[in-house]
């Protein structure tokens, strides 16, 4: 989305522009984080440190009071005890937990390190927060320049989702940073064709598998298909890298199933999610296609056993398993009688925690899952269709079309399988798509800013735009409108009365420039309080979300959702055992 001519004069100027990395010997020293890059504006590091922190304030501030998630905080537990139990991700010396355990392993030793807390189970995640936020602004920045860079990780940092799952201890925080990364890690090679970076990317898918398993996986289609049509090199030359990057991911993502399928049954915990103690059936049947209502032989059935219409969570307790127990004077404890709940769910309310309305194509767009991930869809589609059409006569390598595609082809790929899905588990799914949400969103507002103010852009496609982003906010709000209306009115006339006054044919030159330019400004809050207010809300707990389901805001009437039960601490010594359809494990546990 940049201008066709090389003229420097204000209305040919470019829209966005890429912002490459310095070479190594521009750098500026380590010691001086205050201080941008050359070639980057001098606000640009200090800008990017304020979001930063801020960032940090959203998912640090009551990290005191994160709570424990039922079954899988007594895995941390059990695996910040024993090296065993860490490595097979155990709930005690007979199961395992029906996931790979990739993020709890971080959980585990952040425990051992700092003690099991709440707070220390729940600080991997805030640090892998930051992380994601800094590196969203260096992959944008790459792209599109400084401007959309800081914009976009903004406008990821407080994604309603994104704010409440990095404050609690649930695994998709690291499957996004993983992810993150490793679009990181693909777009230097689609720049440099370098085999190295690419070869970090599919390090980077692999080590997101171990996080939440097939959910990783998703992103290949964006990486493979951006970088076969972008980057430099001759067609061979880059199906071979592809090949190479897609052999270290596979041996990453493979690497502790081969562990678990290689040691002896009698030597490891029963494999739980599985009929047959198999890690394959558990991560390819019980939590891959069994979410589309397909059974895998020697996968338990993740519906089984639920009432019509319910809809499973994935985390179900092994039949007969003895639940987690609040301790004495616990705040979830309190805060959950406070609630008139009990503290600890039963299997069949976990099973319905999120609701059984989770289901149906259109369950991205509203409902429970829209106002967590969903406030900049129109823009971020209007980018990108957009963009797709002024770059389609550019050079083959053309990196800003290449990004296009990555971004694009993440969110397609993203949502339209959780739309496909018999029903999405967790809130915290939906945060895989806050990074392209959030990078298209970032570039396209700051395109249309500068193009409406270079009078390049009809002033009434600018106020249609921005008349379809309140439009849109105003119908994910409608469910809620006991929630700060006033925020929601206020965005609403303020950005409807922007959008009349720069809807005038031309802007540049008019006899109320300063009218103009306040009006783009109080257009971009206008479109931008939605979305951001929702995600401030998690600085009240509230509104938070809890480790069990991460949401941010309200709660949808008649979600069935259950507010309270994951802010529990796990009993000392709390045990769960292989259900009684599976076989005994070969020899008695101590």
């Amino acid at each position: 989305m940049t201008s066709s001519t090389s003229d420097t004069s204000t209305a040919s100027a470019p829209l966005v522009s890429t912002c490459p990395d310095p070479s190594p010997g521009e750098k500026v020293p380590s010691w001086k984080v205050w201080r941008s890059p050359p070639g980057q504006p001098a606000w640009a590091r200090p800008a990017l440190l304020g979001i930063a922190a801020v960032a940090a304030l959203l998912y640090a501030l009551n990290i005191v009071h994160a709570g424990y998630a039922p079954l899988y905080s007594s895995a941390v537990k059990t695996m910040s005890q024993s090296w065993k139990a860490f490595l097979f991700g155990g709930l005690n010396s007979q199961a395992t937990l029906d996931k790979l355990p990739g993020s709890f392993m971080v959980q585990a030793l952040s425990a051992r390190i700092f003690g099991y807390h709440a707070w220390s189970l729940a600080l991997p995640q805030v640090i892998e927060g930051v992380i994601s936020t800094l590196v969203m602004y260096r992959i944008v920045r790459r792209w599109a320049g400084a401007a959309p860079g800081l914009l976009a990780a903004g406008l990821f940092a407080t994604t309603p989702i994104v704010a409440s799952m990095f404050g609690h201890s649930m695994e998709d925080g690291a499957l996004v940073m993983c992810l993150v990364l490793a679009a990181d890690s693909a777009q230097r090679a689609m720049i440099e064709a370098r085999l190295r970076s690419l070869l970090w990317a599919g390090f980077w898918i692999g080590i997101g598998f171990q996080a939440k398993m097939l959910e990783a996986w998703m992103l290949l289609p964006a990486l493979a298909l951006a970088y076969l049509l972008t980057a430099p090199g001759s067609l061979r030359r880059r199906l071979w890298h592809l090949a190479a990057a897609g052999l270290v991911m596979l041996a990453v993502s493979f690497s502790l199933i081969a562990v678990y399928t290689l040691t002896p049954a009698s030597d490891r915990p029963y494999i739980s999610g599985s009929t047959d103690n198999s890690a394959l059936a558990m991560v390819f049947g019980y939590n891959g296609l069994g979410r589309f209502g397909i059974n895998v032989p020697g996968a338990e059935n993740i519906n089984a056993g639920l009432a019509p219409g319910a809809v499973t969570t994935g985390n179900k307790p092994p039949a007969g398993s003895v639940e987690p127990r609040p301790g004495s004077g616990s705040h979830a404890e309190s805060s959950s009688a406070r609630a008139g709940h009990s503290p600890v769910p039963s299997s069949a309310v976990q099973a319905n925690m999120v609701g059984g309305t989770n289901s149906g194509w259109d369950k991205l767009f509203g409902g429970r899952f829209g106002p967590e991930a969903g406030w900049l869809y129109p823009i971020a589609l209007l980018t990108l269709a957009a963009g797709l059409w002024w770059r389609r006569r550019r050079e083959r390598t053309d990196t800003m079309r290449g990004g296009l595609v990555m971004w694009g082809t993440w969110l397609l790929t993203f949502g339209i399988i959780y739309s496909a899905m018999n029903a999405v588990p967790h809130t915290a799914y939906v945060a895989e798509l806050a990074p392209p949400v959030a990078a298209l969103s970032g570039m396209g507002i700051v395109a249309l800013w500068r193009l409406r103010a270079s009078g390049r852009l009809p002033g009434v496609v600018l106020s249609l735009a921005v008349a379809a982003e309140l439009a849109w906010a105003g119908w994910l709000w409608s469910g809620y409108p006991g929630f700060l209306p006033w925020v929601l009115w206020t965005a609403v006339g303020a950005g409807m009365a922007a959008a009349m006054v720069l809807a005038p044919p031309r802007l540049a030159g008019t006899r109320h420039p300063r009218l103009q330019a306040a009006a783009l400004a109080i257009a971009l809050v206008a479109m931008l309080a939605p979305p951001v207010t929702w995600g401030a809300s998690v600085l009240d707990l509230k509104y938070a979300g809890n480790s069990f389901d991460a949401s941010a805001g309200p709660v949808p009437p008649k979600s069935g959702h259950v507010e309270g039960p994951a802010n529990v601490r796990p009993a000392e010594g709390a045990r769960s055992r292989p259900p009684a359809s599976r076989p005994a494990p070969p020899r008695a546990r101590p």
